[in-house]
């Protein structure tokens, strides 16, 4: 719709339809009768050719008006199934829509004028059908309502989709395209920003459906976190490992339902024995005074994570809650295994000095204790032995006991939120135990397995305990990135390649909830073993609240190289991406009229007056937070590649690609629904009916981790857009199904 005039004026009558009209009028006359007209029937055939072609470009024009006037109301539908969800190896597919642009804003300014309102307003039979509604309906004149408000193309008077927001806004380009990013944008981290129910999780379905699918040396890690928990994106991301044959690597860990999940150790792998009480105690605060109980609480952790590796065992929250508790057992239990090894006599004496003590001989800072620690105390004083993990041990029995319970104060109920009820079976897994059939994973084996894991962490019934386990994951994952970084993902393994690095494609859902200070370096040093953080919140206020910083949070949002921006209700975020655009200069109309009059008496002109239209520039920004408030839902600002602003619309779903879960998930997806309620499904009355389609449900699924040899011919290989067909190095354009509306 590119026009050379200063002012495109879209928003006008179409008044070439009337010359289009006269052209085919003449065009006929020319053919059944040139007489009329005086020509020769030979000539009035080539001047009706004229006429056509003259007619036929005129309609043109005609036509893209009317188009134009016709988004402004009602955009098409644009309904795609998670088949037909392009997947490349180079680019991700965002949805479709259009590069923003300086005449974009022009149209935009355009339309907010009051003489365009009335080609944005619905039309009389359009507000005559809403305004009979409700009289209808309490006349029970249902059928009637039932009528105007049929969603088919056969009814002119049909309601808009319950999408709300300005159309305007994606109207403004009637060529819309499909949007990509490439890949290697990705590394850059990528936020996206929306208030509640406007499609933040059906965006992060067409990515996830996207990543899962996207076969790259041997597939993409797929890690989502959702604190609050939605059955439909947990359904989605079955549905689609089942699809690219990829069940036997998806686990659900979910901290709401003990007996079907996973199993997992958050401080059960490291790559530094310290890393454990790093991860335990960086989920106490840690300002003001709370500093020192901070460093004191790390410090046990340290001192009994480090007695129980010496002895052979892996640290978890039971274990170390036990070991903070009664440090007297581990000071007994480690002197027994070490001593020994330094004096064969050591335990004989130790026994021998526990026999003559009493309560008189107890120092007093000592008394409480069990006399076998005192007594190996007292050996100690007598006999140097060179170990630091006891002498760790003895720093901290030392300490008064009821100082010692004061200083551990803030950790212990950390811990037994971490260790109460089902719940511990999950965070301290036992490894021994070959009746429980649920997996144990860690985030190195996933990674070398290219595994598929959903993590529900439950966060409306206990957000202590999920911010806890999610920030102990973020950190693990920081420990493990780092040793990727390092060593490459097979280190240890034979024949392992150090620049072996597969992608890893972190989805955190309201992760405003779960940010930490170890989500900070997993986004700074991450990007170095592959790691891709989307991040999903509602408002910058919120990052700011969890972190009680702006600096810090300004630090965060400045680690997103990429933010998709969906309707907000917060100035301020609006202002995160407006902010980042130029200003450009917008045409403006200004009617002019000027009257003078005639001083001079000789003549016989009174006065002069003129008249006309003066087209000036203004400054305008390219938009404005008030733009980014009216979008509708399902529709978004996209600032990726250095700096380019996109407008995307994401497709609505279609149900024809649904599949049954396994029994286990089945009953978590619907305790979930009835639980949580976060789905976004504002698109229900938008999106086309459901196709009914024989999908097989999947049998001897017997847990979220179990193998996928089960999977039907159709899963393994899908036959109405197969990831293969769109894993080429090229992109080509998808006949995506849209729906064009009156």
């Amino acid at each position: 719709m590119a026009s050379a005039h200063p002012i495109e004026a879209n928003l006008r009558p179409a008044v070439e339809i009337y010359t289009a009209g006269a052209c085919g009028l003449c065009a006929f006359a020319c053919v059944v009768s040139p007489w009329m007209l005086a020509l020769a029937p030979s000539v009035g055939y080539g001047m009706a050719g004229g006429f056509v072609v003259f007619g036929g470009h005129r309609f043109i024009q005609a036509w893209r008006v009317i188009r134009y006037r016709r988004g402004m109301r009602r955009l098409p539908r644009f309904a795609v199934s998670a088949r037909r969800i392009p997947v490349s190896k180079r680019y991700l597919w965002l949805g479709r829509g259009f590069r923003w642009q300086v005449q974009h804003t022009r149209r935009l300014y355009e339309a907010q004028q009051p003489e365009a309102q009335s080609f944005l307003r619905p039309s009389l039979a359009y507000r005559t059908a809403r305004a009979l509604e409700a009289p209808l309906e309490r006349r029970h004149l249902t059928w009637l309502v039932d009528a105007l408000r049929a969603d088919t193309i056969l009814n002119p008077v049909r309601p808009l989709p319950p999408v709300g927001g300005d159309p305007a806004l994606h109207a403004v380009e009637p060529n819309e395209t499909d949007i990509y990013m490439p890949l290697g944008e990705r590394v850059g981290h990528t936020l996206v920003q929306g208030t509640t129910r406007v499609g933040k999780t059906r965006f992060a379905e067409v990515l996830v459906t996207q990543d899962i699918r996207r076969q790259i040396g041997g597939g993409e890690v797929v890690i989502v976190i959702d604190p609050k928990g939605d059955a439909d994106l947990m359904k989605r991301l079955y549905v689609e490992a089942k699809r690219a044959g990829r069940l036997d690597a998806f686990r659900v860990f979910h901290l709401g339902y003990p007996e079907v999940s996973a199993r997992y150790n958050a401080v059960g792998r490291f790559g530094r024995i310290s890393e454990v009480a790093t991860r335990l105690s960086g989920q106490l605060s840690g300002e003001g005074n709370s500093a020192a109980f901070r460093e004191f609480a790390w410090r046990f952790v340290n001192i009994v994570a480090r007695a129980r590796h010496a002895l052979g065992y892996r640290p978890t929250y039971e274990q170390i809650l036990a070991d903070v508790v009664a440090i007297d057992e581990l000071m007994i239990e480690y002197g027994k295994h070490a001593l020994p090894a330094v004096d064969e006599t050591a335990w004989q004496q130790i026994i021998e000095i526990e026999g003559g003590l009493n309560e008189k001989k107890i120092p007093r800072n000592m008394q409480g204790r069990d006399y076998r620690v005192v007594a190996i105390e007292i050996y100690l004083q007598r006999n140097k032995v060179a170990d630091p993990v006891l002498a760790g041990l003895r720093s901290a029995v030392r300490y008064d006991k009821t100082y010692f319970d004061k200083i551990v104060a803030s950790l212990l109920p950390l811990l037994e939120k971490l260790t109460t009820g089902k719940t511990a079976e999950l965070l301290s897994p036992d490894y021994n135990d070959i009746d429980d059939e649920r997996p144990i994973f860690d985030w190195r084996q996933v990674i070398r397995q290219r595994g598929i894991v959903y993590v529900g962490l439950d966060a409306l019934s206990d957000f202590e305990v999920a911010q806890a386990v999610g920030n102990s994951m973020f950190a693990d994952l920081v420990s493990v990135a780092g040793d990727i970084y390092k060593r490459g993902v097979d280190d240890g393994l034979p024949g392992a390649d150090p620049d072996t690095k597969p992608t890893i494609n972190l989805h955190c859902d309201e992760f405003n909830e779960l940010i930490g200070d170890e989500f900070i370096p997993l986004m700074n040093k991450g990007g170095g073993a592959g790691i891709q953080v989307t991040a999903y919140t509602q408002t910058l206020s919120d990052i700011e609240a969890r972190l009680g910083n702006a600096p810090k949070a300004r630090q965060v949002i400045g680690n997103f190289n990429n933010i998709v921006m969906l309707r907000v209700r917060e100035e301020t975020t609006a202002q995160l991406l407006t902010r980042q655009l130029r200003e450009v200069m917008v045409s403006a109309r200004m009617l002019v009229s000027m009257a003078s009059d005639n001083s001079d008496v000789d003549t016989d002109t009174d006065f002069s007056s003129s008249g006309g239209d003066r087209v000036s520039t203004i400054p305008k920004p390219m938009l404005e937070p008030a733009d980014v408030v009216s979008l509708p839902k399902g529709q978004a600002f996209a600032l990726i590649e250095g700096g380019q602003l996109f407008k995307i619309r994401m497709p609505l779903p279609k149900a024809e690609d649904s599949a049954e879960l396994p029994n286990n998930l089945s009953e978590i997806a619907e305790h979930m629904r009835e639980r949580y309620q976060t789905a976004d499904h504002w698109w229900d009355d938008v999106a086309p009916p459901p196709i009914t389609i024989d999908n097989a449900a999947p049998t001897g699924f017997a847990s979220p981790g179990a193998s996928g040899a089960d999977t039907d011919a159709d899963a393994r290989q899908p036959s109405a857009a197969p990831a293969s067909a769109w894993a080429g190095d090229d992109i080509h354009d998808l006949a995506l199904d849209t729906d064009d509306e009156d």
